[in-house]
């Protein structure tokens, strides 16, 4: 079994990195997001929190308010609010690489599933030990991989502050193993690297038992384009910053179709039988 996640530099080669992901079910990027591109990020969340503060955070149900607990902040919806997560993270190159080789096979196109800040603060328990795709329980087992994660660390990850727990090959197991607690491995990784693992990896957000340090990463994943996603980006990017963001955003963020190539063509979410982005384009989308 793979004892270690594996650690590539930012110019690795795509072959590489897709081979450590078959391998460890996780890989570790190095500046995923380079010095100035990560301040500016960090500069516009520091206000994205500022104006969210004393909002009451309600969540779906009381299970999804207990896994996260009561020191964990959020910054849900991130494409409404964030144009550097537009700019920088949403179609990053690495994704959409690593999206054509592990979620292309099993659709005709693949879309953002959740774009999530979450700041865990001092005292924060770790959270349960899971698998990102158990949200699509009711898949076939031999469907493949159907989901593609990552967490980007806007600040240091170390094993003390909350770094993300990561199995490694958990990604191979089946459903009759769980994890043991010495078997989760916290990612140390500064601030612009990326933890990238697949669906079926087990991982989880570490404990951060430090007194005084915020650990904030972003939780970024993609899935199948005919899947229902975890984040309702249409609802959660209002049609007036939608419609002015490039065609490849808009398709990524459910403002597409999907389209059955191998049946000549398919419309799965249409509006009045076309594409979402043609009802912007109605009010004046800029897309292209």
């Amino acid at each position: 079994m793979t004892t270690q996640v594996p650690v590539l530099p930012p110019d690795a080669d795509q072959a590489a990195v897709n081979a450590a992901l078959e391998a460890s079910g996780a890989v570790i990027l190095e500046a995923f997001l380079d010095a100035q591109v990560l301040a500016a990020f960090n500069a516009e969340l520091d206000g994205i929190f500022a104006a969210e503060a004393g909002r009451r955070r309600g969540f779906a149900n009381d299970a999804i308010a207990e896994f996260f607990g009561d020191k964990v902040g959020h910054v849900a919806g991130l494409a409404g609010k964030s144009p550097m997560f537009v700019q920088h993270v949403l179609c990053h190159p690495r994704y959409m690489e690593c999206c054509e080789h592990f979620l292309k096979p099993r659709c005709s196109d693949y879309q953002l599933n959740i774009a999530h800040v979450m700041e865990r603060g001092p005292g924060c328990e770790a959270q349960l030990i899971h698998r990102d795709a158990w949200v699509w329980r009711r898949m076939p087992p031999d469907m493949g991989e159907i989901q593609l994660a990552s967490l980007i660390a806007l600040t240091d990850f170390s094993a003390d502050n909350g770094g993300t727990l990561i199995v490694p090959g958990s990604h191979r197991w089946g459903d009759d193993r769980y994890p043991e607690p010495d078997e989760a491995l916290a990612t140390e990784m500064p601030a612009g690297s990326a933890v990238i693992y697949l669906g079926n990896t087990f991982h989880a957000g570490g404990a951060n038992t430090t007194a005084d340090q915020v650990r904030r990463g972003i939780h970024v994943s993609y899935t199948l384009g005919w899947l229902r996603t975890e984040e309702n980006q249409c609802l959660a990017t209002p049609p007036d910053i939608a419609r002015a963001l490039p065609r490849r955003a808009q398709q990524l963020l459910g403002f597409g179709i999907h389209d059955d190539i191998e049946l000549g063509g398919g419309y799965l979410g249409t509006v009045e039988l076309e594409p979402p982005y043609a009802a912007l384009a109605g009010q004046g989308a800029t897309g292209d």
